[in-house]
């Protein structure tokens, strides 16, 4: 049974940072492209960043880019998302997911078959 576990949200200030972490079980780790997605309140969920099973590529939403980065270690079955310089408008739950894509850009929520529940993270201004 394929598992991944969000964590590492909570509530900061902006300008603040936060670790997130989502740890996966039940599935061969190293095979499988993480992405993180986003939904705040009355929007659809969108893509933040990804990272290609290997770690050695990665594609991030430009509303992004400069501020969050992704790794991942595969020994841990773990991708972690480091978020920096947060702003109001990050606020959100953030979810973790996995699947084998067969393209790149890796943005398209239907290409991941796994998701986790999703953390709070919460930005104040």
């Amino acid at each position: 049974q394929v598992q991944l576990v969000e964590s590492g949200g909570g509530l900061v200030q902006s300008g603040d940072s936060l670790r997130l972490s989502c740890a996966a079980s039940g599935l061969t780790f190293s095979w499988y492209t993480i992405g993180w997605f986003r939904q705040a309140p009355g929007k659809e969920r969108e893509f933040v960043v990804a990272i290609s099973g290997s770690g050695g590529s990665t594609y991030y939403a430009d509303s992004v880019k400069g501020r969050f980065t992704i790794s991942r270690d595969n020994a841990k079955n773990t991708v972690y998302l480091q978020l920096n310089s947060l702003k109001p408008e990050d606020t959100a739950v953030y979810y973790c997911a996995a699947g084998r894509l067969r393209s790149w850009p890796p943005v398209a929520q239907y290409e991941y078959h796994y998701w986790g529940q999703g953390t709070q993270v919460t930005v104040s201004s």
